[in-house]
């Protein structure tokens, strides 16, 4: 088994790599002038079980074709299987036709991934579960809920915490952790009734004097997160904690957190964090390398990945 990593999230490759006492596998990702991307693998992979640890965030479209070109490279070097490890699935949220003549990307992007000579894709948290059948290859959705309910454990007194999904649609995954938790479960409604007009936050659930944990797979602009602790506050709420997978953080995104009534936001390291993410006073990163390294060497031994959350 070999671990390699391509630029996009170096750090958490070294992570999965002293979790699993392996070295990092040496290769080099550069570009020409022209900004082509051109790979050289520096190591003999001939017959060797080979994981690649990329992440499709910003810039999307470099990691992306990053990690197609690595694969293709392995290919080329006879790699007796290849696993792109995906902690981040960039085009995740184009699953499906939201209007007339829209493409779907995300299936485009499993095809490229698939066609490019991957033989398993390993991904963490997708942001829609049926993602998984985009691919002709086996696909193994990983959940970070084992690692925010131990984090939560950690932190918060169990009697006081209620788990809040920020909307209808993320109900699932928030029982999932309230289920984890043994603890009750709210939701926020987000509803614009006229365009041009503001959000109505509807809380449904009695959060008076509960520490709230708003819990989903990505914040983005964080819009949505801040304007549901907001409302959450005014319906009694004690604090507001939110726990994320994948924290993109966009445009002026941190800023947002950072000044909002967010006591902190807390996300996984499957995109690296920025400069800003780190000096942020109420941004916290927790580590995915344990469950992502364990489900690596279960996948090298042919073991069971699933069992990982029973």
């Amino acid at each position: 088994m070999k671990v390699f990593a391509g630029n996009s999230n170096r750090l958490l490759a070294e992570a999965i790599c002293n979790y699993l006492n392996l070295p990092l596998g040496r290769a080099t990702v550069r570009r020409f002038a022209d900004q082509e991307i051109f790979v050289e693998v520096q190591e003999n992979v001939r017959g060797e079980d080979v994981f690649l640890v990329q992440s499709t965030s910003f810039p999307t479209n470099d990691h992306l074709m990053e990690l197609l070109i690595m694969i293709d490279a392995m290919r080329r070097s006879s790699a007796r299987r290849i696993t792109a490890v995906i902690p981040y699935f960039g085009y995740a949220r184009q699953d499906r036709k939201p209007g007339p003549r829209t493409p779907i990307s995300a299936k485009l992007v499993a095809n490229l991934i698939t066609e490019a000579g991957a033989d398993r894709v390993l991904t963490l948290d997708l942001h829609a579960g049926q993602i998984q059948g985009f691919f002709d290859i086996p696909t193994d959705n990983l959940y970070s809920v084992p690692i925010l309910t131990r984090d939560v454990k950690e932190h918060y007194a169990l009697s006081n915490v209620m788990v809040v999904s920020p909307d209808v649609g993320g109900v699932v995954r928030a029982r999932a952790l309230a289920k984890r938790l043994d603890c009750q479960l709210a939701i926020v409604d987000k509803r614009r009734e006229r365009a041009g007009e503001s959000e109505v936050m509807n809380v449904i659930g009695d959060v008076t004097g509960k520490d709230c944990l708003l819990i989903d797979d990505i914040v983005d602009s964080g819009g949505t997160l801040c304007n549901a602790a907001e409302a959450l506050l005014k319906n009694g709420a004690t604090s507001v904690t939110a726990y994320i997978t994948h924290g993109v953080l966009s445009g002026g995104a941190v800023a947002r957190v950072t000044s909002s009534k967010l006591k902190e936001l807390v996300i996984t390291d499957s995109i690296q964090p920025t400069t800003a993410v780190q000096s942020a006073h109420n941004i916290r990163v927790i580590s995915t390398a344990s469950l992502i390294g364990e489900a690596i060497n279960r996948t090298s031994q042919e073991e069971s990945v699933s069992s990982l959350f029973d």
